[in-house]
């Protein structure tokens, strides 16, 4: 397992020196798939949490706590776009887990014309992603996880296949509830492209630190993401100061938990209220906020993301615990 700790940080480190540049397919892969990450801000892969929609986010989360676990999702993004996901978890031992999931994506009914403007009929895009979780603890406090993707897509005529890997680390402290995480995510490419030319996945490397306040129910989170780059295309043609692209690469959450059964979440993502800034003001955009409740052996949780005055996304999730309602 040390073995394991020191090549996914090598791994990590010298990632950018070979990956290829160019154009990324299945970008939907990037869409929060969880409601508590979607509520802080959209991506979070350091807070602790039995809640297995987060592993999406970082396979590390995955772990024996969620023996029997079964959640599901679903995202109503903009422009009548859905994305449904659903997930499966299994202990092995004290310090093990693997989890099976999929991912379905559906860009709604849209019309298909000739260059004059006629009516052929309707067509269809959506996207398939099969996914494998495996989990381990290293340590006490360091838990590693692998997450392997198979990802299939048809947008009418055109197909593409492709194949990727999260590797994850999750550090926690309980005693001075402090965590931090480590991803390298979507890192792979298409095998089959829907021309000619492969494109590589929405690869990234993230880091994110979760800190709770001693004497209050709150945590405070921050998660720094597109960490491969440094610099992003500025749709004006001028450079961004410094401190606005350090902006760009930070996401901000708190998450309110007084009770293990309860909890509410706020975040702000920087780069998606300044990507989406407009003249006559966007004030909440970049903004989210949610929600969870359990009973029982039962959650249910819900998020609202804005994006510009227009444009709103609404996830909500539902998970049970079979190996709960067997105690």
């Amino acid at each position: 397992m040390r073995r394991f700790f020191f090549t996914f940080i090598l791994f990590v480190l010298f990632l950018p020196v070979w990956a290829q540049k160019g154009k990324s397919g299945f970008d939907y892969l990037l869409l929060p798939h969880s409601a508590r990450s979607s509520a802080l801000g959209g991506t979070n892969i350091s807070v602790i949490e039995n809640d297995i929609s987060l592993i999406y986010n970082n396979p590390a989360f995955l772990g024996p706590e969620m023996d029997l676990t079964l959640n599901a999702n679903y995202l109503a993004y903009i422009a009548d776009i859905g994305i449904g996901n659903v997930v499966f978890a299994k202990s092995i031992g004290d310090r093990g887990a693997w989890g099976i999931g999929a991912l379905y994506a559906n860009y709604g009914n849209m019309k298909e014309t000739t260059e004059n403007n006629v009516i052929l009929g309707d067509l269809t895009a959506n996207d398939i992603c099969a996914s494998f979780f495996f989990s381990h603890d290293l340590t006490d406090k360091i838990r590693g996880g692998i997450t392997g993707k198979f990802l299939y897509s048809n947008y009418y005529h055109n197909t593409a296949i492709g194949l990727g890997v999260d590797l994850g680390l999750s550090y926690y402290d309980e005693d001075h509830e402090f965590s931090f995480g480590l991803v390298g995510k979507n890192i792979g490419r298409q095998i089959k492209a829907y021309e000619e030319e492969l494109a590589a996945l929405p690869w990234d490397i993230q880091f994110g630190i979760s800190r709770k306040l001693n004497h209050a129910p709150i945590r405070l989170s921050i998660t720094g993401v597109y960490l491969k780059q440094w610099k992003f295309d500025n749709l004006n043609g001028a450079e961004d100061s410094f401190i606005k692209t350090l902006g760009k690469h930070l996401i901000l959450g708190i998450d309110i938990i007084p009770s293990d059964n309860f909890w509410i979440g706020v975040g702000y993502n920087l780069k998606r209220s300044m990507d989406m800034h407009l003249q006559e003001g966007n004030i909440f955009g970049g903004f989210s906020i949610g929600a969870g409740l359990k009973v029982k052996s039962f959650s249910v949780s819900c998020a609202v993301g804005k994006y510009n005055l227009s444009a709103t996304s609404f996830l909500f999730g539902i998970s049970t615990s079979f190996a709960e309602m067997r105690l």
